[in-house]
């Protein structure tokens, strides 16, 4: 197996979680039950995704160059802050069975967009080039044991 870099596995998720969402939309007024499995995906990975992040990038990242309060740490996680609220308003609209939710829908793919740029187009690779092979194994053994509980909640009574 050749060395996997943070860059590479997370634009991959970013990649399958955009795929999620594109279906969601693409199937919510035609074939409901599709598309509320397809965002219920698409929320509980964009969820975990961003545990990932926060507990292990970043901290990663800020304890390797030192850069905690005047790097790009602090703005990632008030996106990630927007991110998530933008999610809940499309989540109560989806449980709902309200379709009327393509502002919502909008804002979030305009938000995901640039900040998935910043972070594909710098931050990871600055990670992956602050970190080793070995650090970046950890990482991603880590991003495996984290319990299922702390990114799943969406969904489970209905």
């Amino acid at each position: 197996m050749s060395e996997q870099t943070i860059t590479a596995l997370y634009e991959k998720d970013h990649d399958r979680l955009d795929e999620l969402f594109k279906t969601f939309q693409a199937s919510k007024r035609s074939d409901f039950a599709k598309a509320k499995e397809a965002f219920k995906e698409f929320k509980v990975g964009l969820q975990r995704h961003i545990i990932w992040e926060e507990e292990l990038l970043f901290p990663m990242w800020e304890e390797k160059t030192g850069m905690i309060e005047d790097g790009p740490t602090p703005m990632m996680r008030f996106e990630h802050e927007q991110i998530k609220k933008l999610l809940d308003a499309i989540h109560r609209k989806v449980e709902s069975q309200d379709l009327n939710s393509d502002q919502e829908e909008q804002s979030l793919l305009d938000l995901l967009g640039s900040h998935n740029r910043k972070e594909e187009k710098a931050l990871y690779p600055a990670i992956d080039n602050v970190t080793n092979a070995e650090e970046r194994a950890t990482i991603f053994s880590t991003m495996n044991s984290i319990p299922e509980d702390r990114y799943n909640a969406c969904c489970t009574d209905h």
